[in-house]
């Protein structure tokens, strides 16, 4: 099946935009890519059509999510507490437990056909955040994995006051992959307070402004992420 194995990529930059809206834009590209790789299936090899690969990046109003092995309890706000913080709330059917989406977060969602890539899905998630840990060394930021956890982290060494600045949560059928990563750049990090992040309760949340101490241009952390990602990939961006 070589010959159709696709590493373009489409970049979409869909901005600020309602969790739900971009939950439902992304599942359509998903469900999409799914049903050509089904096809697929029932055609001579010299008659498969290529899959597509997408990159969304975007930001979003105050959201709560809960993924599929996640707690209810970790949300610590009722009804109108949500409403307070003028924040929704949404189980979806990613793997993870409860995360926070706001403004300043820069929110990627790879919706990738894994076989034109590697069919290995530790290895994907490792990828990304080595992408979002090389973006933070262009900053002259430090940061790596902590043993048994997802997501980017400060302070993974010697983890006295270990603090996530990236959290992670994928799903994949088929190979296929979509939701993605939340890499924290300037956001309201008091919006945290308001969870158990990730169900990790003994462990603090950081963004890049809190790190560097000075408002970064979430455009330019976009660009050289998006550049890493592509490298990382082996991707031609379209």
């Amino acid at each position: 099946m070589n010959h159709n194995i696709n590493k373009k990529v489409k970049f979409i930059n869909l901005g600020n935009i309602d969790y739900k809206e971009a939950w439902d834009y992304q599942t359509a590209l998903f469900d999409g890519v799914v049903s050509k790789k089904i096809t697929n299936r029932k055609l001579p090899e010299d008659q498969e059509v290529p899959t597509d690969n997408f990159i969304i990046f975007c930001q979003h109003p105050h959201v709560y999510t809960l993924g599929k092995s996640g707690l209810e309890e970790h949300l610590l706000l009722d009804e109108n507490g949500l409403k307070e913080k003028n924040a929704t709330y949404y189980k979806i059917n990613r793997g993870g437990d409860i995360t926070y989406h706001g403004p300043g977060q820069l929110v990627g969602y790879p919706i990738l056909d894994l076989d034109n890539f590697f069919t290995d899905i530790h290895k994907y998630l490792r990828m990304l955040e080595e992408a979002v840990i090389l973006t933070l060394n262009d900053y002259d930021v430090d940061a790596g994995r902590i043993e048994g956890l997802t997501g980017v982290w400060i302070d993974y060494e010697k983890q006295i006051s270990p603090r996530k600045i990236c959290a992670l949560g994928v799903k994949s059928s088929r190979w296929v992959t979509m939701h993605g990563f939340a890499f924290n750049i300037n956001p309201d990090l008091d919006y945290f307070n308001n969870i158990v992040p990730c169900g990790i309760d003994d462990k603090a949340v950081t963004s890049l402004e809190q790190e560097l101490g000075k408002k970064v241009e979430m455009k330019e952390v976009a660009k050289k992420l998006l550049a890493h990602i592509s490298c990382l990939f082996e991707m031609e961006l379209v």
